[in-house]
């Protein structure tokens, strides 16, 4: 600028007639719109050609951002512009921008660069250009790229976005690297908001820390060139991260919605699952509120995963289609709230959560412990106790003992598989008679059995008496009891001597007496040693 107050164009800048209606809307702060009557015409990703009456040069544009003239008396200076073809690279990196930006409908011939850019807001709204590079952004306000259509890729590494972020219902392709979001180390102070976007490629997040929360309502992550469409381990988000179903927003416009809003579309509004066609990876995250897969879809090959690893929240909701191929990985992972559903889960060898804890369980629909136990047994193909530990000790904790010892039943069932012959032998005997201990009933029952069938028998068959004379008066009920019982002496069967049938009787009777005890002892023992 020749004067720095002079509100004309430098010299030699020859201005076309669009170029110089921007040049004026630019210092009156208001729209400078190019759109045509004819709708069809004005969708820049449409295949019409737009000329140079509704075409300005990129260099123009950044000369109003960068050093613009000065706003008329009264007026805020500002650059509105709506169904605008930017001719050239849009070129602003490492400038100080302080006009409010507000973009519509508008088309870019070419990339646009803003890396280490300083903006107060930007907003781009339903407009198509080829990338969008901004590593080291920074924004005071907001950041909003809803509706827009970028060819390849979209770089916000190490970004700072002071308020929120909205990307809602934008279609992103992937670069050369096959990246469709590079946002490793975002920071955004409040909202996340990617409703209903499409992102054919790797999103990146990888260490974003995210102020209030991270939405992904609705929206279809694919990308079928690599191993994982949603990438991001390390990531913080201080409420909660929706990866749910949803629909479209009624804030997509460019106005900033309050949090919370697009978690109940309006009557009318297009719903649509969200579904990820690839692997998640979000290891180490840390998610103030909960992690809500609320009727997702996960699309996976078998050597990918869902992965959430040493993942900590205080509510996971599991609410999802159930997985086809791949594996859900909870290894490490803890949660207080654990809501899910049985048909959301994968099946054995689908399903890995060795370390896994969880505090409270809230099934959504009927979720009987049959099937919990078969969820165990889907994380274990090969034994491991800790599943089965952590779901007894939270029954325990929630006032189902019952259903806790039949999961320590299960448990020791399933470790009878790994035991050599004899170890399953005992193992069996101990199952049949009191069930590891879990159910002492039984041995009261298997002695009732056999109290009642050997005083039968030796009712029928009394042995002689050693010593003639010097025998207590018969009592068969009283002599097998004194068989069963081992170690007690009742005073019984030291006066008799059995001959044949009845001594084999009697060996029979002291060793289930003795196998019968000993499983007795080693059932209360486990249960003291749990107590």
């Amino acid at each position: 600028m020749t004067e720095p107050h002079d509100g004309d164009p430098p010299p030699g800048l020859d201005l076309t007639t669009a170029e110089w209606g921007m040049w004026q809307a630019f210092r009156n702060g208001s729209t400078h719109d190019l759109r045509t009557s004819h709708p069809q015409r004005n969708d820049p990703s449409g295949p019409y050609a737009w000329g140079p009456e509704r075409s300005v040069r990129a260099r123009v544009v950044a000369l109003l951002l960068l050093d613009g003239p000065p706003a008329q008396p009264g007026r805020v200076a500002a650059l509105k512009l709506n169904g605008v073809h930017i001719t050239g690279t849009l070129d602003l990196a490492g400038g100080n921008i302080e006009p409010y930006v507000e973009l519509k409908n508008c088309r870019f011939e070419r990339e646009v660069l803003l890396p280490e850019a300083q903006f107060t807001t930007l907003r781009l709204v339903g407009c198509a250009l080829p990338r969008l590079e901004a590593a080291r952004l920074r924004t005071e306000g907001d950041l909003h790229l809803p509706r827009c259509v970028v060819e390849h890729g979209i770089r916000l590494t190490d970004a700072h976005i002071g308020t929120d972020l909205l990307l809602n219902q934008l279609i992103v392709r992937r670069d050369r690297r096959g990246m469709s979001i590079s946002a490793d180390g975002l920071t955004v102070a409040q909202d996340f908001q990617a409703d209903m976007i499409e992102s054919y490629g790797e999103l990146s997040l990888r260490g974003a820390q995210i102020g209030v929360s991270l939405s992904l309502r609705g929206s279809r992550l694919r990308n079928p060139y690599g191993r994982r469409a949603l990438n991001a381990p390390q990531l913080t988000v201080e409420r909660s991260l929706y990866l749910t179903a949803g629909g479209v927003s009624t804030y997509s416009s460019g106005s900033t919605p309050p949090y919370g809003t697009a978690s109940t579309p309006t009557r009318g509004t297009r719903i649509q699952r969200f579904e990820c066609e690839g692997g998640i990876r979000l290891d180490d995250g840390r998610i103030g509120d909960a992690i809500d897969f609320d009727q997702a879809r996960f699309i996976m090959e078998n050597d990918q995963e869902l992965s959430l690893r040493r993942v900590q929240t205080p509510e996971l909701r599991f609410l999802g289609e159930r997985p086809q191929r791949g594996r859900v990985i909870l290894s490490g992972a803890r949660v207080v709230n654990l809501v899910d559903k049985s048909v959301s889960w994968p099946g054995p060898g689908g399903l890995t959560m060795a370390g896994f804890s969880y505090e409270c369980l809230i099934p959504r629909g009927h979720f009987p412990l049959a099937r919990r136990l078969e969820w165990v047994a889907a994380a274990t193909p090969e034994y491991a106790p800790e599943p089965y530990e952590m779901l007894a000790n939270t029954m325990r904790a929630s006032g189902e003992d019952a259903d806790a010892r039949e999961v320590q039943l299960a448990k020791q069932r399933r470790r009878r598989e790994t035991l050599p012959v004899a170890g399953k032998v005992w193992g069996y005997l101990q199952d049949w008679t009191v069930a590891y201990g879990y159910r002492p009933g039984r041995a009261a029952v298997w002695m009732a059995v056999l109290w009642a069938v050997g005083s039968v028998f030796f009712a029928h068959n009394r042995p002689e008496a050693l010593k003639p004379g010097e025998s207590p008066n018969w009592n068969a009920s009283l002599y097998t009891l004194d068989l069963l019982i081992p170690v007690i002496d009742l005073g019984m069967d030291g006066y008799w001597r059995p001959d044949g049938a009845v001594q084999w009787a009697s060996i029979v009777m002291i060793l289930l007496g003795w196998v019968l005890a000993t499983a007795v002892a080693a059932g209360a023992s486990r249960l003291l040693r749990r107590q």
